[in-house]
């Protein structure tokens, strides 16, 4: 797990063939407005949560965030509990993004 700021988070992101973009915030928050192609997991369901990155391919690069970046971290660390070896942590989560949101 890596935490980078957000220049290096969309660069990473843009340069990574297949990489994804894991939202791990609360359905509510995130019809509040997300990262284009973010898709939802939500870390508040720790069940629901675990069962969904398992099914991640392990291979992938993943690049997760939430509101500020506390529970992002978290969900990096049990990504890579998973086997997902290549997870990057959005310092700040999206409270702190100043790229595009989309509702």
């Amino acid at each position: 797990m890596e935490n980078l700021n957000e220049k290096k988070w969309v660069e990473g992101f843009k340069t990574t063939e297949g990489a994804e973009i894991i939202d791990v915030r609360t359905p509510d928050e995130f019809n509040q407005g997300y990262i284009d192609g973010a898709r939802l997991i939500n870390i508040q369901k720790s069940g629901e949560f675990m069962k969904e990155i398992e099914q991640l391919p392990k291979d992938k690069d993943y690049y997760v965030y939430c509101r500020s970046g506390a529970r992002s971290e978290m969900a990096c660390q049990l990504m890579n509990k998973a086997g997902i070896e290549n997870t990057y942590n959005l310092e700040g989560g999206i409270l702190g993004w100043t790229g595009e949101v989309k509702k």
